[in-house]
């Protein structure tokens, strides 16, 4: 069971609005009742962000809905990534260049621990997206083409 991963949200919104390309694992700073919101599955990251200040790398707009049972949290609240230096210098040096920004693209427990895996993304265009979509319809024609040809000659 080493390295067993639970995934608790993913942002699916985030490769289809971005060009995601390279990602991190980041550990994240939580309160005990916001860990317990996570293991069951009550978050959602489709409008959230990462933003590098003073040095530090933080989660903005990350829902993780109040534990019933425990203390309440603000459930958006900015929420601080654990990452190495180096790790930190290198995004904010690429993050300063024109269109790129950090976005979270899913949160899974680890080991126990709660992860944020977050991509370094620029923003497609509109015809990017209609052009992947276009790619996509075709392909899954093609699809059904073959196999309806195959079944036809089982026959």
């Amino acid at each position: 069971m080493k390295g067993e991963q639970s995934v608790i949200c993913t942002n699916r919104k985030a490769y289809h609005n971005y060009e995601i390309s390279q990602t991190l694992e980041a550990g994240i700073s939580l309160l005990g009742t916001e860990v317990k919101s996570l293991r069951e599955k009550r978050a959602n990251i489709s409008d959230s962000f990462a933003k590098i200040e003073h040095g530090e790398c933080f989660i903005l707009n990350l829902h993780i809905a109040p534990y019933p049972q425990g203390n309440l949290h603000d459930p958006v609240r900015k929420r601080k990534l654990l990452l190495h230096r180096k790790e930190i210098d290198k995004f904010y040096r690429k993050t300063e260049e024109k269109g790129y920004t950090l976005i979270p693209t899913k949160v899974y427990l680890k080991k126990g621990r709660v992860k944020v895996e977050i991509g370094l993304a620029r923003g497609k265009k509109l015809y990017d997206k209609r052009e992947k979509l276009k790619k996509k319809v075709i392909a899954r024609e093609i699809e059904r083409r073959l196999k309806s040809k195959r079944s036809a000659v089982r026959k």
